[in-house]
């Protein structure tokens, strides 16, 4: 059994992505091609925004993001301990503070009552991430964030709503990943800011390339931050039956969610939320022989995450007390989960989860 089975949706898709793919190869524009600019199109109206950025990763998007709201050295950007690093490293990157609050015990997401506690005359931005396929509890953040910009996070949710909404509209601008491994995923890096902003918008576009404005001309210092051609291409292959892939992810993350109770505790969903279950994580005591034992029946697991950024040697200086961080992180363990996932695997997975926890 694979943890993500990637090499499902690939022959399930195969004909599509191999003639995008080759219409890449025939037509030679592999940098900012048409399949780019159709990207940024239908994805901006999926989410239901007026602009959708491309970028070369998920990474690169919240940097696109920081930098064309002008955030720098001396500024503080409040987020989330319990992520990948990329969201704490960016901020770090440009020079500013990220400022690390703990977390809500029940989805894991940023508290946005220690949001609005942690709001100084250096604030500039707030960052929450939508973690494991479920949106933060975005209008409480902005109502905390008052005046100040949000940037969500939304690599893991990508596909999720938000009180009818979808993540990525919902607030400044929304960034996402299509690394392979997320609800739409491209086979290599990749990622996307979106925003109703249209002078931010701009900035945004000037800053992936260089900054630049025409052709030689920089009025920004920018990076190097293209989405490819051929990402673009086997993006929109998959882009025609993710709403498909969503409803699949949430139909699996329920049923594992009904066979478990009582025995784990298992993702806790807003009402007013859907989840695309970027991962399904639940939390046990003693982890390591929980994953131990599913290992022995051939079953991979995961752990996101298992040390919180205030914990991390590069971002030592940052630290700050997140208590609901570290517990979270010593118990949290993703089961495997995709579209694709049968029954009888799903089965397989909650059977041996069942009596490794007795």
């Amino acid at each position: 059994m694979q943890f993500i089975d990637l090499q499902a949706q690939y022959r399930a898709l195969k004909p599509q992505i191999d003639a995008g793919i080759q219409a890449v190869l025939e037509h030679g524009r592999y940098i900012m091609g048409p399949e780019v600019e159709e990207l940024e199109r239908r994805l901006a109206e999926y989410v239901g925004v007026r602009h959708c950025i491309g970028v070369s990763s998920g990474t690169d998007a919240l940097l696109v993001a920081m930098m064309a709201l002008g955030i720098g050295r001396g500024d503080e950007v409040i987020t989330t301990p319990f992520t990948f690093i990329a969201t704490g490293e960016t901020i770090a990157l440009l020079g500013a503070t990220p400022v690390f609050v703990d977390i809500d015990p029940r989805t894991c997401n940023i508290d946005p009552q220690a949001v609005a506690a942690a709001i100084t005359p250096r604030t500039r931005a707030i960052m929450p991430v939508s973690l494991y396929g479920q949106c933060a509890d975005m209008d409480a953040i902005a109502a905390a964030a008052g005046e100040l910009p949000v940037i969500e996070d939304a690599a893991q949710s990508f596909g999720a709503t938000y009180k009818g909404r979808r993540s990525c509209a919902l607030s400044t601008i929304g960034c996402t990943s299509f690394f392979p491994s997320k609800p739409l995923g491209g086979y290599g890096d990749g990622g996307a800011c979106f925003t109703d902003d249209d002078d931010l918008a701009e900035r945004m576009r000037q800053i992936r390339v260089h900054g630049q404005d025409r052709r030689y001309h920089h009025p920004l210092l920018g990076i190097n931050g293209r989405l490819d051609s051929l990402q673009a291409a086997v993006l929109l292959a998959k882009l025609e039956v993710f709403p498909d892939e969503v409803e699949a992810r949430r139909r699996i993350g329920e049923r594992y969610s009904e066979r478990l109770a009582g025995c784990v505790e298992t993702p806790y969903v807003e009402p007013c939320n859907t989840s695309v279950y970027a991962q399904y994580t639940v939390q046990v005591e003693d982890r390591d022989r929980v994953a131990g034992a599913l290992r022995e029946q051939g079953i991979p697991t995961a752990v996101h995450y298992p040390v919180p950024l205030t914990r991390q040697p590069a971002l030592e200086a940052f630290a700050a007390p997140v208590p609901r961080a570290d517990a979270a992180a010593a118990r949290v363990l993703s089961l495997p989960m995709s579209p694709w996932l049968s029954v009888s695997d799903q089965d397989r997975v909650v059977a041996a989860l069942q009596a490794a926890v007795g």
